[in-house]
């Protein structure tokens, strides 16, 4: 399933980008949404002048989309709290095959799961649109969640909402095949992004086809064939680079019995 979406840092309404989402911003594959909750929010529970220290030790950065905010194997130093954009996480393995963990949005933060002490990053993290974020770096960050104990609260409570979306993305890529979680992954797509069109309904959001692998688990090469396939039955449609779900029920059977 997808997950619910959340507020920018300040409380203030999400961007238009994020609002065309019906339920959900943050993004990853998981059996059920119901079990994990929606991610928290850093900053939500604070006051204007917490949020205002929080802020005055941070270095805010802003990156185009396809930037690094930080590579796996590199040096770590604290967290990076999103502002606005996105952020997507993701694992490389030796021989250069990606699975995407997650699309942060604002009001998360990433580059855990060390947030106070020195380390390496275990994964990486590139801005998936135009993106600013707030580090604050570990040594700080201490001294803060000390003084602050909501601070202090939200990064236990964002650090336990984040363990069991990757524990539940390694149940989902564990249990299901790769037609199932490209056939769930359509679905909870079109429930996020759906917009009404004559030949069904449209995803509304921009990934490519390499998105959809690195989610699921599957090569861009993968991807696209089976995409074809689903288009030669009518199951979707490709419409100005954007995917058309026309029988969804068709992907509700896929998503149940399928196998490779």
């Amino acid at each position: 399933m997808l997950l619910q979406a959340t507020n920018p840092v300040g409380g203030s309404p999400p961007s238009a980008a994020a609002t065309r989402a019906k339920s959900g911003s943050s993004l990853l594959l998981t059996e059920n949404q119901q079990s994990i909750g929606g991610p928290p929010s850093l900053m939500e529970k604070l006051t204007l002048r917490e949020r205002e220290t929080v802020l005055k030790q941070g270095h805010r950065k802003v990156l185009n989309r396809g930037q690094t905010l930080f590579s796996q194997g590199a040096k770590h130093d604290g967290i990076f709290l999103i502002e606005s954009g996105r952020i997507r996480v993701f694992y490389s393995s030796p021989a250069g095959r990606e699975i995407t963990l997650a699309y942060w949005h604002a009001g998360n933060f990433v580059g855990g799961p060390e947030v106070f002490d020195h380390g390496i990053h275990q994964w990486s993290g590139i801005a998936s649109s135009n993106c600013s974020v707030v580090q604050l770096p570990g040594k700080e960050l201490r001294t803060l969640a000390g003084e602050i104990p909501s601070l202090a609260i939200g990064l236990i409570e964002g650090l336990a909402f984040k363990g069991k979306c990757y524990s539940a993305l390694a149940q989902m890529l564990g249990t299901r095949s790769i037609t199932q979680r490209l056939a769930h992954l359509l679905l909870h797509l079109m429930d996020l992004y759906g917009v009404e069109d004559p030949d069904g309904t449209v995803i509304a959001a921009a990934f490519t086809h390499a998105d959809l692998a690195h989610m699921v688990g599957a090569t861009r090469q993968w991807v696209t064939i089976s995409l074809k396939r689903m288009q030669e039955k009518r199951i979707v449609l490709t419409k100005r680079s954007q995917i058309v779900v026309c029988l969804p029920n068709v992907l509700e059977e896929m998503r149940g019995q399928a196998s490779d």
